[in-house]
């Protein structure tokens, strides 16, 4: 018994050798297949280090490159930015300039406005006065027409002593004043004493006689070298003669006689007749 103990023995480290020996050798095959994969991995990683050094190095070319391109662009841009500068503070000081004097024309208008203002005030009340008073007139305009032409249709029309020819007369001072407006004929008044003569117009007069119980009386009318004797005649009544060298109607008119042997009236000539001469007294 104790032979086979002492045989079985070396059975058993022998089987824990090999053991050992498998576990070293799996070991070993293990560190070859890890260290192939490392390897492996090591040449991948190496592979692509250099592809990026490589391409780092075309960055720093392509960086290189694009600096220069930029300093050159900087430098053209700050030349042009320098000119426009330039131009800008020329520009804004025009500006301002043009601004300080915008500000000195428009306070100037505002001035000028003001005045004008007060003047149009001032005109405006004066033509507001105006059109009052051209109101007032046009009031005594149309009345003063009406006036006229009543006194118009208050004017009398009478045949004259000559060829039965009729003219409206005047019988007092307002109605001869209407027939001066009328601006067909000249007018001249007059006051004859009896027995003294007197020049009306371009002709000469003398009273004759005068009753003025009756209202009558007689003249006599010196023209153009002759005598014209009007006997008799009545108040308001025309005494018609023809003179000049170109024959025009005249016409007087006696509208009052009174009881001092006076009568007083108008002498009427047409427009176109000549005018008494006027001497100057020295």
């Amino acid at each position: 018994m104790r032979d086979e103990i002492v045989e079985g023995t070396p059975r058993t480290h022998s089987g824990a050798l090999l053991a050992s020996i498998a576990v070293a050798m799996l070991l070993g095959l293990g560190g070859i297949i890890w260290s192939y994969t490392l390897s492996t991995q090591l040449a991948t990683q190496q592979q692509a280090l250099a592809n990026a050094a490589a391409q780092n190095t075309k960055l720093t070319a392509a960086l290189q490159d694009t600096d220069a391109r930029l300093n050159v662009a900087t430098d053209a841009l700050k030349t042009s930015l320098g000119l426009t500068q330039k131009q800008l503070d020329t520009r804004s000081a025009a500006l301002q300039i043009r601004a300080v004097r915008g500000e000195q024309t428009a306070a100037r208008l505002a001035t000028e406005q003001q005045q004008t203002e007060g003047k149009v005030a001032a005109v405006s009340s004066a033509v507001t006065d105006v059109q009052t008073d051209v109101g007032g007139v046009k009031t005594d305009v149309a009345k003063n027409k009406s006036d006229l032409v009543d006194t118009n249709t208050q004017l009398t029309s009478m045949k004259g002593d000559l060829n039965g020819h009729s003219s409206l007369i005047a019988r007092n001072g307002a109605e001869l004043e209407i027939l001066k407006h009328k601006g067909d004929r000249d007018y001249y008044q007059f006051t004859l004493v009896r027995g003294q003569k007197k020049q009306v117009g371009t002709v000469t007069l003398e009273l004759k006689k005068a009753d003025s119980k009756r209202s009558r009386y007689t003249l006599a009318v010196f023209s153009d070298d002759k005598q014209y004797e009007k006997k008799d005649k009545s108040l308001n009544e025309p005494l018609q003669f023809y003179s000049g060298k170109d024959p025009m109607l005249f016409e007087i008119v006696v509208n009052n006689v009174s009881a001092k042997n006076t009568v007083t009236g108008y002498l009427s000539s047409p427009k176109g007749a000549p005018v008494p001469v006027v001497v100057a007294e020295r």
